[in-house]
């Protein structure tokens, strides 16, 4: 967990934020659940092209705050989209802003008719929806008669994030977006958000700050309710990119083997050097899974792709 600093002061910001006004602003936003608080007076601006971080540990409120910015809540403050106030204009700001939710909606309606559902409620065409579906691995033929409750928890997701990146938005708010996707699709969600980088904000909520560290410009950090970080980061890789890896063991390790090739990496004869390729935003979290091995670590190699 990142340690807890005051945030950014109005001087920093000018320096590292854009100069046109927010596309998105809370004021004093707060949220009780009876007795219990969860959100204390948070105060943000979210400019067009930041793509934030939106960190903290479970109970932080980050879930909370969204279903405010979604119109969902009734809450105290003030929260301003595009010059309009989510609970009283629902409808014209959920046109603009796609959502990816922590847990999967229970709907039975089967696939097919979810995405067409999906693309009018925001006067987009399917097909958009449906090329994002194809690029993270589904084979939507297979299951577009199916119900979508049930799926896999990796079906669903790959679903929920197609219908969110496959139609004009001015906001992408993802909440554990990479969760239940494998190697390949979190590559490809990688690139699509990569594609939007400059034309779209995006709040991306995680409990952990290395799932989502090379994809953003900041990172907001919440505790108790209260925003206790507010900085800027920087990272000259670019989302797309592709890291060669190679490494190396001083013995083999079955359960090492298992985790590497779920990694998609390759082993010599005797399984103690793996290659393979790594997503420029996963690096982190796959160094950190290479850590649980740092007893018989030898030696490892990153390098970007040519």
């Amino acid at each position: 967990m990142l340690a807890k600093t005051e945030p950014a002061t109005a001087k920093q910001q000018e320096k590292t934020m854009p100069s046109t006004k927010p596309l998105l602003k809370f004021n004093d936003v707060s949220k009780s659940f009876g007795r219990n608080t969860v959100l204390q007076g948070i105060s943000l601006d979210i400019h067009p092209q930041d793509r934030i971080a939106l960190v903290g540990s479970n109970g932080a409120g980050k879930t909370t705050l969204f279903r405010c910015l979604l119109g969902e809540y009734k809450h105290g403050g003030e929260i301003l989209f595009s010059g309009l106030h989510p609970r009283q204009e629902r409808q014209a700001v959920l046109s603009k802003i796609g959502f990816v939710p922590q847990l999967p909606p229970p709907l039975k309606m089967p696939v097919g008719q979810l995405i067409k559902f999906a693309a009018d409620v925001c006067e987009s065409d399917p097909k958009d929806m449906l090329a994002v579906v194809e690029s993270l691995g589904l084979d939507y033929q297979k299951i577009a008669r199916q119900p979508f409750n049930k799926l896999s928890g990796g079906q669903k997701q790959k679903l929920l994030i197609s219908m969110a990146l496959g139609r004009p938005t001015e906001l992408l708010v993802m909440d554990e977006p990479a969760a239940n996707l494998d190697p390949d699709a979190r590559h490809v969600l990688f690139k699509e958000l990569a594609k939007r980088a400059d034309s779209v904000a995006m709040i991306i909520s995680s409990h952990r700050l290395d799932e989502v560290a090379a994809l953003v410009n900041r990172v907001v950090e919440m505790d108790q309710g209260k925003i206790v970080l507010d900085d800027v980061v920087a990272d000259s890789l670019s989302m797309s990119a592709m890291l060669n890896c190679s490494v190396e063991l001083t013995r083999e390790e079955p359960s090492f083997n298992k985790v590497m090739a779920e990694w998609g990496f390759v082993a010599d004869a005797d399984n103690t050097r793996w290659q393979g390729q790594v997503a420029s935003p996963d690096r982190l979290r796959f160094l950190g899974v290479i850590s649980r091995y740092s007893g018989i670590l030898a030696g490892i190699n990153m390098e970007q792709a040519q």
